[in-house]
């Protein structure tokens, strides 16, 4: 029976989660947005090649801010999942295992992210 006068044990009210934590969660969720990016992108594709009404139904829908919005964060998700990845290269030969590095890596993976994701759609809405 549960006495209602003991604490619970704290959750994430009260811990904070360290960027190094928050960073593999978004290597998680980045993949998965990349793989349904890519049924997409088959989608597409093949609308393009047989069904001509249905690729311009696909090129509407993109076209949409909502649509705009998911390939925006597809193509984050595609800067961090790269990045993030670069980062686990060194972790395989064994560089970069301290916090302070860590953490200097797990921030330079969020900017890198950042910038490579809004030069990319600079590229694309000006050229």
């Amino acid at each position: 029976m549960h006495n209602s006068s003991k604490p619970l044990s704290p959750h994430l009210q009260v811990y904070k989660l360290p960027v190094t934590a928050i960073l593999s969660i978004l290597h998680r969720m980045s993949g998965v947005v990349l793989s349904l990016g890519i049924v997409l992108l088959v989608v597409i594709l093949a609308s393009a090649a047989w069904y001509v009404a249905g690729y311009e139904i696909l090129q509407a829908m993109l076209s949409h801010w909502i649509g705009q919005l998911f390939l925006i964060a597809w193509t984050a998700s595609l800067y961090l999942h790269l990045c993030n990845g670069i980062r686990h290269l060194f972790w395989d030969v064994g560089l970069g295992f301290d916090l302070q590095t860590t953490e200097q890596t797990a921030y330079l993976t969020i900017a890198g992210t950042v910038i490579l994701t809004t030069a990319t759609w600079l590229l694309v809405c000006f050229f």
